[in-house]
């Protein structure tokens, strides 16, 4: 891995994780933790240029069919791939095909770019993440072997007790607060070989548990607003990105564009990007 590295483009593939949620801005849109490290890399090669092409509620072979080929036509330096998670929470999972569709896509993906990101994920601690778990432990050993094999890097997030925090996790519990996203921003920051500006691992200060009745009104909020709308769309079969593209993907015309910071010379952080055509 070479220190302090230069990127001048990066493109993050998948699905909710990588889109942002729960990292909610003021317009509406999310932020992520692709779109912070893409902001910082930005701030250290003028011309930077970036493409979020991931989506909420995608499974691997959606990623694979709809996001790989796009990102390997666009040879950034950097591909950042998270995919396969949301196929080990189905109560019916397919290892084998997930194992199939993620060396798949990792086979297209490596030779395209400078630097693929391959990672194991974060998980909110609680009960969810104890039935599932032999599941992820599963996917997470394959990417360990396809990095090894194709020459990528890991963002090894599992299992940090920083991540697994509930107060890391919004209220919906399967996606990350700003400061959650934030963290994941810096380790895959590292994980590219730039020096680290922060600790993402420093655990939160500790903090009086929230008493039983604060919990079981929280436990009956989260299963209304989120858990049963979650069952419903699996009932039904349907998903929370149908009709959705990627950020940085036009579906009119059937392809991604980049993005670059909208005032290029301004050294300080990124606050608006511009679409690139052409």
């Amino acid at each position: 891995m070479e220190l302090n590295a230069s990127y001048t483009s990066l493109v993050a593939v998948g699905d909710s994780f990588t889109e942002g949620m729960s990292d909610l801005l003021p317009n509406g849109s999310y932020r992520g933790w692709a779109d912070v490290l893409a902001a910082r890399l930005a701030v250290r090669t003028p011309g930077f240029r970036y493409a979020n092409l991931a989506v909420r509620g995608k499974l691997i072979s959606q990623i694979v069919d709809e996001q790989v080929a796009v990102a390997a036509a666009l040879q950034p330096d950097v591909i950042t791939l998270v995919g396969g998670l949301n196929d080990t929470l189905r109560p019916k999972c397919d290892m084998g095909m997930v194992r199939g569709r993620l060396e798949e896509a990792v086979e297209r993906l490596a030779p395209s770019c400078k630097r693929l990101v391959l990672m194991r994920s974060p998980g909110r601690n609680g009960p969810v993440m104890e039935r599932f778990r032999p599941r992820m432990e599963e996917l997470f050993s394959l990417v360990d072997d396809l990095a090894e094999r194709h020459g990528a890097v890991v963002a090894d997030l599992y299992g940090a007790p920083s991540l697994g925090d509930p107060r890391m996790w919004d209220v919906d519990r399967l996606h990350l607060t700003p400061e959650g996203h934030r963290r994941v921003a810096e380790a895959v920051w590292q994980t590219l070989g730039l020096p680290a500006e922060s600790d993402w691992q420093t655990p939160e200060p500790a903090s009086q548990p929230a008493r039983w009745a604060k919990r079981r009104v929280d436990d009956v909020r989260f299963a209304r607003q989120h858990l049963m709308p979650w069952i419903g769309r699996r009932l039904t079969g349907r998903s929370s990105g149908d009709g959705r593209a990627g950020a940085q993907f036009d579906a009119g015309i059937g392809r991604a564009f980049w993005i670059t910071p909208a005032d290029a010379a301004r050294p300080g952080p990124v606050t608006e990007w511009r679409r690139l055509d052409g």
